[in-house]
């Protein structure tokens, strides 16, 4: 890192050792059917791929959407493609080529040629096969060192493949990397750019503090900046965390206010955490006692909703905004001290940064990073290009347009705020520094999204229409203890065997649960008789917990649940799902017959009981009411008080992520609101999940 070049031989040692590694597991793995298994075995196809491009590129001062990014990438791409490949036709020496070669081996060597030819930036009438030209590696705006490594490895790759072969089809992929590249302590993923300059890091004995990325820095020392100025850009992002020197708002000023040295040190203390200034001066860091005996607030005040205490000592908001920016940071590098304006781009990032920034990468400079790796990768790239939330029509097909004509193989569109989940968010935005007091201003501002209007059009349509049973329908009854308690399951199917209602009965209950559960069964029966698919129920409340609770008898796939509730919805699941992965008992596990199975029961009773005819008054088609809106200060009202120690509602939490370049959205396992974007989906930044990604 301290020579701040690629380090090439490194790069080709890994690149080696990792595709040997990648060899061994397609011998020792165990794969999910024959027919993957042998597709394997005949083909040995590897997903060699690299991460944290868009921090190297940083760390190099190459500006992500430029010409040398784009010969970097190729550069890069190239040498771990060849070597790859110059390692499998070695491993072909000593094992034999893959099975499937001999077939394929006059268009493999050629797809090879190829891959050279783009290492040479060869013209379009060289190619073999193509009606598109790739992306070759531009020798004008790579350098010199990397060109040829890259060009070199490629002749390796081709003589050593045309002597004995290859031991693998396919070498190389662009993966999204979220979870390892979290483990490997990467910037960025995959191919991305970085999506913010400051971020949390996870301290390995509990704990956040903040950072600047750790590219920065030396990417402005690559850029000739002194260590006196760095300092100052870099504490211009993340802040300086203190007070001392802060304008207006600072140790002597709160002194005066009637700040004790015991409470301003619990103020420094925080700060190094804070987001926001008015964190550290919330009731839970002061403590109620000093606010009361003083300061001399009464508890109404500083427990009223939006209460500011740096406000109510007569703090104004310009004054909160100069401090916040000393002490917070800015979270942007635009504005920065010392920072020269022809040195932004290196900076730049797929979301805007901070409150303050107004750059961002274009979708085109994705697309043309994309193209610059694609002619020396064997399968696709998995990457999100970010488009924002004013993008049209005329932008998505520009952007597909594009892709094609630079060739690349699939790219994953993502234009900010298009999904119908997102009103909070576009809330947030709105009144992101603007003070509107009036709640019908505020309603006006919320329902003037289209999307939002449209999401309310759509469900007012769907409700409105109801598919009915037949009055004599089949079903089955599961009868069932949990926790010692007999639970009655019943349903009610369609001609072809769709569940539409469901009753639930337990006899000893008291009359006030019972009665709970058979609304409960009814709310359920109409959502499913309006079109709310099994599946949506069975995720919501499944492994919902409260008594009764525990083992169950009397079912012969579940032998435990967390409620009565949970326990409903896994033998649903199981029944007309298949979901045998929420039962304890395997199929495969059972043994005997399937004397006494729903369906003989059912055949052998010869009567079916008219299960809805005392309830046919109650879930009768109801007139369609209109979709209510809910105005941002009611959602405020509301809202639960908040349980974390800084008392942070949720909607603070959601606009904090959305300043920090997170999405907004909350993590599924550990709930911290720290989602990016990664490729079609998102991943956390906490603890390294994602919402359906590798």
């Amino acid at each position: 890192m301290e020579t701040l070049n690629f380090d090439v031989e490194g790069f080709r040692y890994l690149c080696k050792l990792w595709t040997i590694i990648l060899e061994i597991s397609v011998t020792m793995a165990q794969f999910p059917s024959k027919e993957i298994a042998e597709l394997s075995y005949k083909f040995r196809t590897l997903g060699l791929g690299y991460a944290n491009l868009g921090s190297v590129l940083m760390v190099l001062g190459i500006p992500y959407d430029s010409q040398q990014a784009m010969a970097i990438t190729g550069a890069i791409s190239s040498i771990m493609h060849m070597t790859a490949y110059a390692t499998s036709a070695e491993m072909a020496k000593e094992q034999g080529p893959f099975v499937g070669y001999a077939k394929n081996q006059k268009h493999m060597l050629r797809v090879i040629r190829n891959h050279r030819r783009a290492a040479y930036n060869a013209p379009s009438g060289d190619y073999e096969g193509l009606t598109i030209t790739p992306i070759g590696i531009n020798p004008a705006f790579c350098p010199s060192y990397m060109l040829k490594a890259a060009q070199e490895d490629a002749d390796l790759a081709l003589s050593l493949g045309e002597k004995y072969g290859f031991r693998n089809a396919q070498v190389t992929v662009i993966a999204p990397t979220g979870t390892i590249g979290l483990v490997m302590d990467c910037d960025t993923t995959g191919i991305e750019p970085d999506f913010a300059l400051v971020k949390f890091k996870k301290l390995a004995g509990g704990g956040y503090f903040k950072i600047i990325n750790q590219s920065v820095p030396y990417g402005l020392k690559k850029l000739g900046y002194s260590p006196s100025e760095i300092e100052a850009i870099v504490n211009y992002c993340k802040g300086h965390a203190t007070l001392n020197g802060a304008p207006v708002i600072n140790t002597q000023a709160l002194k005066e206010k009637g700040f004790t040295n015991e409470i301003l040190e619990k103020v420094e203390a925080s700060l190094p955490l804070a987001f926001d200034i008015n964190f550290a001066f919330n009731k839970f860091n002061l403590g109620e006692n000093f606010l009361t005996k003083n300061l001399g607030i009464s508890k109404e005040i500083f427990d009223s909703p939006g209460f500011s205490l740096l406000e109510h000592l007569g703090f104004t908001k310009e004054d909160i905004n100069k401090a916040n920016d000393y002490v917070c940071g800015t979270m942007t590098i635009e504005n920065a001290p010392f920072l020269k304006e022809k040195d932004y781009p290196v900076f730049d990032c797929a979301n805007k940064c901070g409150k303050y920034g107004k750059r961002f990468l274009s979708y085109e400079s994705h697309i043309r990073i994309m193209a610059a790796a694609q002619p020396f990768i064997s399968g696709a790239i998995s990457k999100t290009i970010n488009l924002p939330e004013e993008a049209v029509i005329e932008d998505i097909k520009n952007a597909y347009f594009l892709s094609w004509k630079m060739m690349i193989k699939a790219n994953a569109l993502y234009r900010d705020g298009s999904k119908l989940s997102q009103p909070l968010n576009s809330v947030l935005e709105l009144l992101n520094g603007i003070e509107i007091d009036d709640q019908e201003e505020i309603r006006e501002a919320t329902i003037s999204k289209d999307p939002v209007q449209i999401a309310e059009k759509i469900v007012t349509k769907y409700i409105s229409h109801r598919r009915k049973l037949p009055s004599r329908r089949a079903g089955y009854t599961q009868k069932a203890i949990v926790g010692g308690h007999k639970v009655y399951l019943r349903t009610g199917e369609y001609e072809d065997g769709q569940i539409g209602e469901i009753f639930i009965d337990m006899h000893k209950e008291g009359a006030a649960f019972r009665s709970l559960m058979n609304a409960f069964a009814i709310s359920v029966s109409l959502g499913l008789q309006h079109g709310v698919p099994l599946e949506e129920y069975v995720d919501a409340f499944t492994f919902f917990k409260f008594e009764p609770n525990g083992i169950v008898s009397g079912n012969k796939h579940i032998k435990m649940s967390t409620s009565v509730i949970d326990y409903i919805f896994r033998e649903l699941a199981i029944t007309y799902l298949g979901r045998y992965d929420l039962g304890q008992v395997a199929p495969e596990d059972l043994r005997g017959d399937e004397i006494g199975s729903k369906r003989a029961t059912a055949e052998s009773n010869g009567q079916e009981k008219e299960t809805l005819s005392s309830m046919t008054a109650v879930i009768e088609p109801t007139p369609k009411k209109e979709v209510e809106t809910i105005s941002y200060s009611q959602m405020i009202s509301k809202e639960k008080p908040s349980s974390s120690p800084s008392g942070i509602s949720l909607l603070e939490e959601v606009k904090l992520a959305k300043i920090k370049g997170y999405t907004g959205d909350s993590c599924s396992e550990c709930g911290s609101f720290e989602m990016v974007r990664n490729g079609s989906c998102l991943k956390c930044m906490s603890c390294g999940s994602t919402t359906g990604c590798s």
